[in-house]
């Protein structure tokens, strides 16, 4: 089964190339010049990941990603952007992005993100056999894998898959020092600089999640990693 990409980007000439090598590797690629009208294209493609031009004509790439992701908690987004301030990552990644690639780029690494992408994905949602089903106490909080939710004494938290991914492997390494480039192969299959910045913002909603619960803790190790502890 073809892998399908929803493409968005606004120059002509890159776009052509892209959409017409992507097709020609085997992807199904629908593309478009600006978001106008992208939710119902979303909605009728059922794309397996959204290729998102950052610098877009009536609604930037970072908005988009961001109704994206609250209307599709699920689905990869790629950025691509000439910005490589560190900024300008992290409010990427705070958009909904999953994974962030600097222009200019090789299609041959564009490929590989796109499979990558895919490939985790599908991970996050196939809850491992041991947390099927099975509701796992934290402290104050319960986490419930199958629904993706959080529910705290003051109310219910919904969390997205990578979000789950990252806590499931804390809950696996708990009360024992879990190491920070260990996690992000794990999760993204890469240690780079800017999956390091995506990492840090995932931690930092887990965190804030926990912000109530003080018998819950994701303490970073400088240098070495994270210890989460309970109780």
């Amino acid at each position: 089964m073809k892998h399908k990409v929803f493409y968005v980007e606004d120059e002509n000439y890159l776009a052509r190339i892209v959409t017409e090598t992507l097709e020609l590797k085997g992807y199904e690629v629908m593309h478009k010049k600006d978001g106008l009208g992208l939710l119902e294209s979303i909605t009728t493609f059922n794309p397996d990941v959204c290729v998102l031009d950052v610098m877009l004509p009536h609604i930037d790439g970072f908005s988009l990603g961001s109704t994206i992701r609250h209307l599709y908690p699920d689905l990869p987004i790629i950025f691509l952007t000439a910005k490589s301030q560190t900024q300008d990552v992290l409010e990427g990644f705070s958009s909904g992005g999953t994974d962030y690639l600097k222009k200019p780029f090789s299609m041959e690494e564009l490929m590989v993100r796109i499979d990558n992408q895919i490939k985790l994905s599908r991970l996050a949602t196939s809850t491992p056999d041991n947390l099927k089903n099975k509701d796992v106490p934290l402290g104050s909080f319960v986490y419930s894998p199958t629904r993706l939710e959080l529910r705290g004494p003051a109310a219910t938290i919904k969390i997205s898959n990578r979000e789950a991914e990252i806590l499931y492997i804390l809950c696996m390494h708990q009360n024992r020092i879990l190491d920070r480039r260990k996690l992000m192969q794990m999760v993204w299959g890469d240690d780079s600089y800017f999956i390091s910045r995506n990492l840090d913002v995932y931690i930092r909603r887990l965190r804030d999640y926990f912000a109530t619960a003080p018998d819950v803790s994701i303490i970073t190790l400088k240098g070495k990693g994270y210890h989460f502890s309970i109780g």
